[in-house]
Order: structure tokens, then C-alpha cells, then sequence
């Protein structure tokens, strides 16, 4: 006897007056019938609550997670396969990697049986589907002589050598120590057999690390002689991204030397044009291990990016050890078929998540500030909760009646502003993760917080009508059992919503103020000036006019708009491209030449603080999908926030992005079907 099954899932988009139709087929693989069973399946799209199924019934529907079974009575026999078909989803399936990428059969005795579950399939669509990172060939002949991303401020190089086999370095006191150690532990870790770095017994060449006083923080000047360079700087920061430069410029002149040279002669001289630069990472939706987490901290440095936005918590999950609520961990860290938290995004009947110990947090802490990056942590609220109260239902007004849902359809999921508990656990939360982080900064989310939250909670109605008055109070009620969230994330400006929203981020960010720390929030944060501009900054992703208008009214800013730097999004409007598409689509050119300033006053460039490049994880199930959405994306951005406009160019990048590396090493390949 054996029980096996498979899943397939079929898009029709609607069309000439026929309705949508989201087919879900399961074929019985094994050598016994089957009744009295259950569906359940995830990925990145959602039934709608209202949906209705044809030849099924829905029994769950948690955002993205489903669980239907057949009409009453219904036998499935080996080799025969049930077909429904959901007419109703919170959005249409826009690529391959929208619908079901993971699903299992619950028996009718409780048995779980996971269903091997194949792409989905787009009537019409019949191209290969993709995924790994495009390949960018390196060309015989390239617009520059050396190769450098980003792009240096000054390259004044002259004459040409074979290339050394490698660099045997030469600091000069304490802090050029500490710039040779992190870059020689860096080239040994992403190109491990190389040995960029070699003592001169291996014909390593002399490269020496000198402090020169009077350069901005993060510059650095390379000389180039016949037999030897020299890497000048003021700080650290600055030594460690001369030695990548020349790192850089090695490795090309190696692997492709009738493309690039190593010069024998000339300067480059840099300096970045933003002073931040930044990649996120949500480890919530998918769970990235430390180890995975490091590599990427590696990559970021490799592109001289200097910030990471490390998102810990969400609906889906909670990623950070507390020592105070270690619930948030037992329960918020993990899914699975009966958890708190059901499958979601792909993830299978069997438990599956993860989160990092404080141990885990130091080291990688410690990791990023030996390679010049500040690690920003983020703990999303008032919204994006779901995990973290279902960890800890205290939170909860216990007399808060009705539901509301998040765009991503989870219900009920924003903590209260007028439940007092609520602040003592921030304030909790906060003082543990300061501690954790040492860079002094607390980003509080703040996005996406649904219209209708709270208004089934006589606490917050009662601190809406002390805040607003008794019109607000009534407007607030009527929002009651309002799901909204029809067209994307609700628009909350001047509602009561808002005006909560804004008491709670003031509240805690007055608490981290008088810790002496930095309070970093999305965009929705600014709402109602609850944080004190000299002591913030915002991230502005809904879209460029948002950017220049927060920073007209004197936000600090970090430009990161969904349609062009957010990296979920899918390469092109392909079905056969894996990724996201609600802000539409972003191939590596259009990213690259996306100009973060453009847009803005002369006062509003001068609280513009720079750029980041967002990894969400929705789509991220297949780690050969990370690499073709995130590179050469990434290192586009990375260009964009280092380079000055002026220096910018689309043939030079396309020409160098090949030599850049990759997080898992996934390159371009069709899926399999």
C-alpha cells in the first residue's frame, strides 16, 4: 500500500465576460482510494474569503494558506485526479511563482501526506520557466580598462602589467590592520581557492594600507607603481573599500585579461555620493540561517553597501530570541499543519521556520562591522503582528469584538495603541534589541496598518474620541468588520486609524529616544509628525513623490520605491519570471537607472540620506528564484548609491556585472515543470 499525491495548479485570468478561474488539481500517485480528505496548500497568491469553489469546499483560508476538501461522499482513486476550481483571489496570478508551491493531503484518520507539487501553470504561457540569475557575459571588449562596481568617483589609471597572482598587504598601524584582516577573511570566504590575499613567499604583491588624515569617512585613494599599489584613507571604512576596489580590479584582469588590465602607474581616488546605502532583508516570510545571512553580509560589502535592514518579525514569524517572551520564539518562530501558524509561502505540514539566538545575533553583528555595515533591526508594528499575538493573546483587548484584515489577509494583526500591556512589552522588546544592536537604531515598521483596525475595541475607541473627539469615534465604528484592503495596503492618512497609529509610534518613539537611539520607520510612520525629525528617518516605498514630498517636509529620507528597488518585484511582465508584480515590474536597467534624486528641491536633497534595495521573501520558496530576482539587481542599487549620476553608465555596469558574485550560485535555467 502506498500514499502519494500531486498537486497542479492552473491560472485563467478573466476574460470576454468568464470569470477567473484558479484550477487546483490533485492526482492520487499511490495504489489505494482515498475519501473523507483534506487540501491544504500555499504560496504567494490568496483565495479570497468570499471565493467561491467549484467541485469543493473551502474549509481555511489564513492569507496565502488553504485548506479545501472534495463534495461530501467524493472517492479519489489511484490515478485519478479531482479538479476545483477557486472563482475569487485578493489578486490575479501575474507570474509562475504567484500560485501553490507546496500542498499536502490530510487522511481522513489525521494523516498528513505531502503533495509534490509542480509551477503553475498560465493558459496561454507555454514559455520555459525561469529562474537563477541572468547571465551577463563579460564582452572581449569592455568601455573601461578596469573593473570596478560601483563605479569609482576618479579613475586616473595609467600603463598596464600582468596581473599578480594575488597581494601580499602591508598595514600601517591599528586601523589599516583591521581593514587587511576583514578584507582577507572576506576574499578567502567568497572566492575561496583564489588566494586573493597570499603572503610574498607566494608571489603576493606588496599593496601598502596607510592612514591619511583629511579624507571624508568613507573615501580612499589607490596609487598604482610598477610593482606595488598603496590604499590611503582616513578611517577604516575607507581602507577596507580601497582593498575591494583593488580586489575588484584583480579579479578581472585575471580571469579576463585580454578584457581588463591591472595598471602599473596612476591613481583612483572615491568617495561614496550617499551615505547610506542599504540592502533589507525580510527573514520572516522565508527563514535565512545565520550562515545565509552572513554570505549575504558578505555581498553587500563585495557592492560597498553599508547598511543592513534586517526584518525580524511580520505576520508570518518571529525571528529574534527574547529573553523576556520566550513564546514569541516557541510559537511565533515556527509553522506548520495545527501550529499557531499554519503553512504558509510554501512551507510543508511539518514544522518549519527558525530564529537567531542572541549568540547568532552577536557574531553576525560583529561580521558586519568588520566589513564596514551598521545592522538596523526591525521589529514591525503597530501592524504586521499576526505571529507575535498569536504568541502572546495577552496583548489583545480582551473585550475587542469583530475582524478586520491586513492587505496580506491576515486578520486582526496590529497591536493596540490603547491597550496598556502593549507598551510595556515594547518597551521590553526595545531595551533587549538595543542591546543586541549596538549601532543605536529601532525601526519600527509603521506600514500598513488596516483602516478598519480597532474599531472593534472599546479601549481604542474610547482613546480615539479623548485623541479626535466624538465624530472620529463614530466614523472609527463604522469601519467594524470592514475587511478593506480591496485595491493593496489601505490609505490611512487622516482617519482615525492614523491618529491611533501616530499616538503609538510617538509613545515608542519617545521610548527610544530617551534610550539615545535613532527610530528608523516606513514611510507611514511620518503620519501626524509622531517622530521628532532630528531623530529619525523614514523609507519611502510607495513611490517617488512620496520620497520628495517627506523630504520637503524635513523627514530624513531613504529612497526605496517598490517599483524599481524593491527586489520581489519580477524582472519583466513574463509569466515565466518568478517573482512579485503589484508595483510592477523592474528589469536590472530599469533599476540601474532609476535616479534617487530626481524630483527633489534643493532643501529636500539635503535630508535625502541615500538608498536601499528591499528583499522580500514572499517569492523566495527556491533559492535559485533569490538569485535571479536579487542579482544583478542589487549591485545596480549599490551603484546607484555610491556613484555619482554624472559617472553612471548602463554598457559600463552590463559589461562589469559578471564578475559580481551571487548568493547561492543559481544561474539562469528553465524550471522544471
Amino acid at each position: 500500500m502506498t500514499l502519494s499525491f500531486s498537486l497542479s495548479t492552473t491560472w485563467t485570468p478573466a476574460a470576454e465576460g468568464a470569470p477567473l478561474g484558479y484550477g487546483i488539481e490533485l492526482t492520487n500517485t499511490g495504489s489505494e482510494p482515498v475519501s473523507g480528505f483534506k487540501l491544504g496548500f500555499s504560496g504567494p497568491a490568496r483565495i479570497d474569503p468570499h471565493a467561491t469553489l467549484e467541485n469543493g469546499r473551502l474549509l481555511v483560508r489564513l492569507s496565502n494558506h488553504t485548506l479545501i476538501a472534495p463534495p461530501e461522499g467524493y472517492v479519489l482513486a489511484p490515478g485519478e485526479t479531482w479538479i476545483a476550481t477557486a472563482r475569487g483571489l485578493s489578486y490575479g496570478l501575474r507570474h509562475w511563482s504567484d500560485g501553490a508551491n507546496s500542498g499536502y493531503v490530510e487522511l481522513s484518520d489525521g494523516t498528513l501526506v505531502p503533495a509534490a507539487t509542480t509551477p503553475t501553470r498560465g493558459k496561454g504561457h507555454n514559455s520555459p520557466l525561469l529562474k537563477g540569475a541572468a547571465r551577463f557575459p563579460v564582452p572581449a571588449k569592455a568601455p573601461v580598462p578596469v573593473s570596478i562596481i560601483p563605479w569609482p568617483r576618479s579613475v586616473a589609471t595609467t600603463s598596464a602589467r600582468i596581473a599578480p597572482p594575488g597581494f601580499n598587504l602591508l598595514p600601517e598601524g591599528e586601523l589599516a590592520e583591521r581593514a587587511a584582516a576583514a578584507f582577507s577573511a572576506l576574499v578567502a570566504d567568497l572566492f575561496p581557492v583564489e588566494a586573493i590575499v597570499r603572503p610574498a613567499s607566494e608571489a603576493g604583491m606588496p599593496v601598502a594600507i596607510r592612514t591619511r588624515p583629511g579624507l571624508a569617512e568613507e573615501a580612499y585613494e589607490i596609487a598604482f607603481s610598477d610593482n606595488g599599489a598603496s590604499v590611503s584613507a582616513t578611517t577604516r571604512q575607507g581602507m577596507f573599500y580601497g582593498l575591494v576596489t583593488l580586489g575588484q580590479i584583480l579579479r578581472g584582469a585575471r580571469q579576463y585579461p585580454q578584457t581588463f588590465v591591472f595598471p602599473t602607474g596612476g591613481t583612483i581616488a572615491d568617495a561614496p555620493g550617499f551615505a547610506y546605502r542599504g540592502c533589507h532583508l525580510d527573514v520572516a516570510r522565508q527563514f535565512y540561517t545565520g550562515a545565509e545571512v552572513s554570505r549575504l553580509l558578505k555581498l553587500l560589502a563585495w557592492n560597498k553597501l553599508n547598511k543592513f535592514h534586517w526584518h525580524l518579525s511580520e505576520d508570518e514569524a518571529w525571528r529574534l530570541e527574547m529573553d523576556a517572551y520566550p513564546q514569541l520564539t516557541e510559537i511565533g518562530a515556527w509553522r506548520g499543519h495545527g501550529k499557531a501558524l499554519p503553512p504558509l509561502l510554501g512551507s510543508g505540514p511539518q514544522p518549519t521556520g527558525g530564529y537567531y539566538s542572541k549568540e547568532v545575533v552577536r557574531d553576525i553583528v560583529a561580521l558586519a562591522d568588520s566589513l564596514a555595515i551598521t545592522v538596523i533591526p526591525e521589529i514591525d508594528m503597530p501592524g504586521h503582528f499576526y505571529a507575535a499575538l498569536q504568541s502572546l493573546p495577552e496583548l489583545r483587548d480582551p473585550n475587542e469584538k469583530g475582524e478586520y484584515q491586513s492587505v496580506q489577509g491576515f486578520p486582526n494583526n496590529s497591536l493596540n495603541p490603547a491597550h496598556e500591556p502593549v507598551y510595556r512589552f515594547v518597551e521590553t522588546v526595545v531595551d533587549e534589541v538595543l542591546e543586541m544592536f549596538p549601532a543605536g537604531i529601532f525601526h519600527v515598521g509603521a506600514d500598513e496598518v488596516p483602516l478598519a483596525a480597532w474599531s472593534g475595541s472599546p479601549l481604542a475607541l474610547d482613546l480615539i474620541e479623548k485623541l479626535a473627539g466624538p465624530d472620529m469615534r463614530r466614523k472609527h465604528e463604522g469601519q467594524f468588520n470592514q475587511l478593506g484592503n480591496h485595491h493593496g495596503a489601505d490609505e490611512i492618512e487622516g482617519s482615525p486609524t492614523a491618529i491611533l497609529q501616530a499616538h503609538f509610534i510617538r509613545r515608542v518613539h519617545d521610548y527610544i529616544a530617551s534610550k539615545g537611539a535613532i527610530t528608523g520607520g516606513w514611510e507611514e510612520a511620518a503620519h501626524g509628525d509622531a517622530v521628532e525629525k532630528d531623530k529619525s528617518f523614514v523609507i519611502g516605498w510607495r513611490n517617488v513623490e512620496i520620497n520628495a514630498a517627506l523630504a520637503e517636509r524635513g523627514f530624513n529620507i531613504v529612497v526605496s520605491p517598490g517599483q524599481r528597488y524593491y527586489l520581489d518585484m519580477a524582472n519583466s511582465l513574463a509569466w515565466a519570471e518568478p517573482g512579485a508584480g503589484w508595483a510592477g515590474w523592474s528589469g536590472p536597467q530599469e533599476t540601474y537607472e532609476f535616479e534617487a534624486r530626481a524630483g527633489f528641491s534643493e532643501k529636500g536633497l539635503e535630508h535625502l540620506m541615500g538608498v536601499q534595495a528591499c528583499i522580500w521573501s514572499e517569492s523566495m520558496t527556491d533559492r535559485a528564484i533569490f538569485d535571479r530576482l536579487v542579482f544583478p539587481r542589487l549591485s545596480a542599487i549599490a551603484e546607484a548609491g555610491w556613484t555619482l549620476p554624472e559617472r553612471k553608465s548602463w554598457p559600463r555596469f552590463q559589461a562589469l556585472a559578471g564578475l559580481m558574485p551571487i548568493m547561492y550560485g543559481n544561474f539562469e535555467e528553465a524550471a522544471q515543470r
